[in-house]
């Protein structure tokens, strides 16, 4: 698997499209979301030229996982359309603080890939820790997402320090909330149960 990170200038727009094709196979066709997009691609008011982008690509050049990063000193998803997961507070608008969204990993070529398998898969933890490197390297000390219930648990058994902002709410009928994960490296599951003896 390679990851590619970038803007929109620094990627090819090849990639770029088949980034918006996958996404809305993921969150259009499979999780069923309800976004005004154009058919067979996903972008919203938040894909713009100080996006940065993460593509994850199979060997054969498939994209089996995407991630978008946003500063959250600029609009972004959780501070403009769901700020009421912060539970009161205000959303971060802060240099060391930037957004983890669209991210997915579900691999369309391999069979039996539900849509929270996506998130215990070698292609996503792999592709969080890119993100996580990514985010370091423009400043990040912390992400904020919108994120399903299900990633919480999944995020602590793969060695991620996250935790949630406020209580999760029902949104459109799934459990959502704001997650923050801390930009270090994880501490993969095997040297924590090796630390635990």
């Amino acid at each position: 698997m390679e990851v590619l990170a970038g803007r929109p200038h620094e990627l090819t727009p090849q990639l770029l499209e088949s980034v918006e094709r996958y996404r809305y196979k993921v969150f259009v066709e499979m999780l069923g979301w309800q976004l005004d997009t154009p058919p067979g691609l996903e972008r919203d008011q938040f894909d713009h030229s100080g996006t940065l982008y993460l593509a994850a690509r199979d060997a054969q050049q498939n994209v089996i996982g995407t991630a978008r990063l946003l500063p959250t000193t600029q609009s972004y998803l959780l501070g403009d359309v769901f700020p009421q997961l912060m539970g009161g507070a205000e959303p971060p608008k802060d240099p060391l603080v930037w957004e983890l969204s669209r991210f997915a990993a579900v691999d369309f070529t391999a069979t039996g890939t539900g849509a929270l398998g996506q998130f215990s898969s070698p292609v996503a933890v792999g592709l969080l820790e890119k993100a996580i490197e990514v985010a370091a390297a423009q400043g990040a000390q912390r992400l904020i997402t919108v994120s399903p219930l299900g990633i919480e648990r999944l995020l602590r058994r793969e060695g991620f320090r996250a935790h949630r902002a406020a209580p999760p709410q029902i949104i459109d009928g799934h459990p959502i909330f704001a997650c923050w994960i801390d930009v270090t490296p994880r501490c993969p599951p095997v040297a924590r149960r090796e630390m635990a003896h």
